[in-house]
């Protein structure tokens, strides 16, 4: 593939498809500064109105939630009224929640304007990789590597200017001002949909690549393949149904529910349990926070061609979890010291989720298998992920510190050690059934 806007092997992106590209770029940021913008300023929230320990965790779960919900709903409404009409609405409730959440009055408004935009961002994960294959099937790989690559610079910059905009202008106008992002997001794809444009393919004869086959050894770029599978249809409930009993399939959902556990106990906590343990100010929690964030970029681009191409699942998982329990150690023992370097060295913990996304891609034969441990692993993962930003806010609020909430951080890690070396098997989920039950 090249790296290039054009080549040989397809037309430029932005021909006949320049409000596609620009629309896709646009909600990608969206997706991502919904869920990184709210935490760093909670402290000036909380001189307008006070904000529990429980509901600042019910806050930290609702992304999980609302992405298993509405990851299951979406498929639905994408069939009856189109990816396109789907995509408004899902930016739409995104726009309109980042408003609402501006306009918060108390607590549970906070946290139902927080729900809002979650239901879009959820719908939002499931349209964008779709909305992308069809609109540049010559160039996936590509455009895929712009989707995530935006997604992880959307990561980071909130944080980063969150609190200054909040000091000097108000918390209102920094949850604010994301909203607008939202709603630049809108004309790209409103303005399609009048102008009947939604039919844009490639051109004729364009290379579209195939998916992955590792037993045949395609060779699919970290791009693409950082994405996972696309799931747009309900999985068959005979393959669903046999994962239950699949080692390989539990193992890749654990792997999952604890990489998203870390990313969102991280953006619903990492913030005050830096300013309580680490003594800084709400505004260096911030840029601590985008360190975090910061950490993942180039974690989404060397992990997938470090495990397509090198086959090195298992060194990488050890090394997320090393990582992890060396950045957790600091912040338990030494949060004074070097604080930046421990928060940098757990930012590389999060590695777990584009393994997890690869993995479920090549440890499966086909797509229909792929489509259903997708579906299997997510909603596990996200059903743990759920349970643990309000369970580390109840831990918090019983014992007035961080240090137990710390050491669960550090029981989730090791206690996933076995299944990340069980996902390291190089089989797919139908070789562990037939090697327990017979064919597939």
């Amino acid at each position: 593939m090249s790296g290039s806007l054009s080549s040989s092997k397809g037309r430029p992106l932005w021909q006949g498809r320049a409000l596609a590209l620009l629309g896709i770029i646009l909600v990608a940021f969206s997706l991502r500064s919904a869920v990184a913008s709210l935490s760093p300023v909670i402290d000036h929230i909380s001189e307008d109105f006070p904000i529990s320990s429980v509901v600042a965790g019910l806050i930290g779960a609702a992304p999980p939630v609302c992405f298993a919900v509405f990851g299951l709903l979406t498929p639905l409404f994408e069939r009856r009224f189109g990816l396109e009409r789907v995509a408004v609405a899902a930016i739409s409730l995104i726009a309109a929640g980042l408003v609402l959440r501006s306009l918060s009055v108390d607590s549970w408004s906070l946290l139902a304007a927080t729900t809002v935009v979650f239901a879009g961002v959820g719908s939002g994960n499931i349209l964008m990789p779709p909305l992308v294959k069809k609109y540049f099937p010559d160039r996936l790989g590509l455009m895929m590597t712009v989707y995530s690559t935006t997604m992880a610079v959307s990561t980071f910059v909130p944080p980063l200017v969150a609190v200054p905009i909040a000091d000097s202008a108000g918390w209102r106008v920094s949850l604010g001002l994301w909203g607008a992002f939202a709603f630049f997001a809108l004309i790209p794809w409103v303005t399609m949909l009048l102008a009947g444009r939604t039919d844009a393919v490639a051109a004729p004869g364009a290379l579209v690549k195939p998916s992955f086959d590792e037993k045949a050894g395609d060779d699919r770029d970290a791009g693409e393949v950082a994405t996972g599978p696309i799931v747009t249809s309900p999985a068959n409930p005979k393959v669903f149904g046999r994962l239950w009993r699949l080692p390989m399939a539990w193992s890749i959902a654990l792997v999952f529910g604890a990489s998203s556990t870390l990313a969102y106990v991280s953006f619903a906590w990492l913030p005050a349990i830096l300013i309580d343990v680490g003594g800084v100010s709400a505004s260096d929690a911030g840029l601590l926070l985008s360190l975090f964030g910061l950490m993942g970029m180039p974690c989404s681009l060397l992990v997938p061609v470090l495990i397509v191409r090198f086959q090195a699942t298992r060194p990488v998982f050890f090394f997320g979890i090393a990582c992890g329990l060396v950045g957790l150690a600091g912040l338990l023992f030494v949060p004074t010291v070097g604080l930046p370097l421990w928060v940098a060295v757990f930012g590389l913990a999060p590695m777990l989720f584009p393994l997890s996304l690869v993995l479920l891609s090549i440890r499966s034969r086909t797509p229909e298998s792929a489509v259903a441990l997708s579906g299997f692993a997510q909603s596990i993962g996200y059903a743990l992920a759920a349970v643990f930003p309000l369970l580390i806010g109840v831990l918090h609020e019983a014992t007035g510190s961080w240090q137990v909430p710390l050491l669960l951080l550090v029981g989730v890690l090791i206690a996933v050690i076995p299944a990340g070396w069980i996902a390291g098997r190089r089989r797919t989920i139908e070789e562990d059934w037939e090697r327990r039950y017979g064919r597939w």
